[in-house]
């Protein structure tokens, strides 16, 4: 039976300087990383599916790969609003798990919504970031009936005034919103566009990447044209 211990040992034994260095150059703490693919992970998910208990062992490791191999892993409908708390808090310095890993299990979380939307109002970036991207995780994964329409026109509106002012990552999330909100809400289409057309271009420094911020206008306009508005997704996970 897997152990957090043997698969931390594992998880050491595929790393490789390469990725390690990618994952570097995107943010993440060097010291906390032990270079392990996205492909390799979900390898390794496989092995260990279902096992919750490990899946939480791996995450407070405070290893970024086990993280993101925990968020694979583990079923966001068992954990408490506790432990989502304590995951959202433990992404600090980490953007792939802040915004991939905790929404992951956030969304499948009864109460992922009411918690992200206290996240979204967090000083600490990482945690309005978590927040942020749960609260887009819904709208694409939720049927528009299920969702708080007036709720999301009025985060738009926030988004407008506030955006500006915010930290790096939750400011990166924050455009990242408006456009699953033009994206997958198709009866705030034209809301979302509004949005996009208002915060226009956002800078944020993406490290020594070539990465860019997604243009909300353009990144809409593209997924309208392809006819994908208001399609939803069975998952968030990646």
């Amino acid at each position: 039976m897997p152990t957090a211990r043997s698969i931390l040992a594992e998880l050491k034994k595929k790393g490789s300087e390469k990725t390690r260095a990618t994952y570097a150059r995107h943010g993440m703490p060097a010291d906390r990383v032990f270079g392990v693919s996205v492909a390799d992970l979900k390898i390794i998910a496989k092995t260990i599916k279902n096992q919750q208990a490990l899946a939480c062992e791996l995450y407070d490791s405070g290893f970024m790969d086990a993280m993101y191999l925990a968020g694979m892993v583990a079923d966001g409908r068992a954990m408490t609003p506790k432990q989502l708390g304590a995951w959202a808090e433990g992404a600090a310095g980490m953007s792939m798990i802040a915004e991939h890993t905790v929404p992951w299990v956030t969304v499948e979380n009864s109460e992922g919504r009411e918690l992200a939307l206290t996240w979204i109002k967090s000083k600490k970036e990482h945690v309005a970031a978590a927040g942020w991207c749960t609260l887009s995780g819904l709208m694409a994964t939720k049927a528009d009936e299920e969702l708080d329409l007036a709720e999301i026109e009025g985060l738009l509106k926030t988004i407008v005034k506030e955006i500006g002012a915010a930290q790096g990552r939750a400011r990166y999330t924050m455009n990242g919103f408006v456009i699953a909100a033009g994206t997958y809400v198709k009866p705030l289409l034209k809301q979302a566009k509004a949005a996009a057309q208002q915060i226009g271009k956002v800078s944020v420094d993406m490290g020594d990447t070539a990465c860019e911020v997604p243009l909300a206008t353009a990144y809409i306009a593209k997924n309208e044209a392809a006819g994908r508005i208001g399609k939803k997704r069975k998952t968030i996970r990646c």
